[in-house]
C-alpha cells in the first residue's frame, strides 16, 4: 500500500516537469513527509485541468454519495483489480488525475508480528520527479455545502523488489511512466493497463532512518 509520500523538489522544477502552472503555493509544504492519514493538500493534476498543478485536493477520496468525510481513511488507495467494483470508486474510474511526488515509503517487517521493521524510501528510475496514477472525487458536505476535492493513489501487487519491501501484503501504488502520463489522464490507458505484470516501472529503494 502507499501512505507515506514526499515532495522534495522546488516550485519552478515541478512546474517545468509537467509543462504546468501551479493554481497555487500556499496549500504546500515540500520539505517534509507527507502522512496520508492527515489528509493534506497534495499536488495533482485532473484530466480536466492538465495544464494546471491544482492545490485543493486532499488525500483519501469522499465519494460524492457519502453523509460525511469519515471514509477517507480507508481510501488513500485504491486497488486497481476492484475498481470498477468497489462502491467508493466504481463511480469516478473516468476522474483521472496524477499524484506527484519525488518518492514514497514502505516498510518491510522482519519478524512475524511487524515488532522490528525497517524503512525504505522509493524513487523512480526515470524520473526525479514522478507520478502515481490517481482517481479523483469533488465531494460536498450534506452538513455545511462546503465542496472537498479529494484522490486516491491507485495499487496494484508489487514487482520483485516490492514483494521483498513491502513482505506483508505486497502490494505497490502504480508508479507511471512520463511518457504514459497523458494517457492515463485522457483514459487512453485502462486500469488494467497500467496492473502490474502487464506494466512495470524501475525503482531504487533506499533503507531510510
Amino acid at each position: 500500500m502507499c501512505y507515506r509520500v514526499e515532495v522534495k523538489a522546488g516550485i519552478q522544477e515541478i512546474a517545468n516537469r509537467f509543462k504546468a502552472q501551479f493554481e497555487s503555493i500556499d496549500s504546500f509544504n515540500f520539505d517534509h513527509e507527507i502522512n496520508g492519514f492527515a489528509h493534506e493538500a497534495h499536488p495533482v493534476i485532473i484530466d480536466k485541468q492538465p495544464g494546471i498543478i491544482a492545490s485543493n485536493y486532499h488525500w483519501g477520496l469522499i465519494p460524492g454519495w457519502c453523509k460525511d468525510n469519515s471514509i477517507r481513511k480507508n481510501t488513500l488507495n485504491a486497488k486497481v483489480e476492484t475498481l470498477d467494483q468497489k462502491p467508493s470508486f466504481r463511480d469516478v474510474v473516468n476522474n483521472r488525475c496524477l499524484v506527484i511526488a519525488t518518492g514514497y515509503y514502505e516498510w518491510r517487517w522482519n519478524d512475524e508480528k511487524g515488532k522490528s521493521k525497517q524503512k525504505f524510501v522509493i524513487h523512480s528510475a526515470e524520473d526525479e520527479i514522478f507520478t502515481f496514477a490517481g482517481i479523483y472525487s469533488v465531494w460536498r458536505s450534506p452538513e455545511n455545502g462546503e465542496t472537498v476535492n479529494t484522490f486516491s493513489i491507485v495499487t496494484t501487487g508489487a514487482n520483485q523488489k516490492m514483494a521483498y519491501i513491502h513482505n506483508t501484503k505486497k502490494r505497490m501504488p502504480i508508479m507511471l511512466k512520463s511518457r504514459d502520463e497523458q494517457d492515463w489522464l485522457n483514459g487512453t490507458l485502462k486500469p488494467e493497463d497500467v496492473a502490474f505484470p502487464n506494466y512495470n516501472v524501475e525503482l531504487i529503494a533506499f533503507t531510510s532512518d
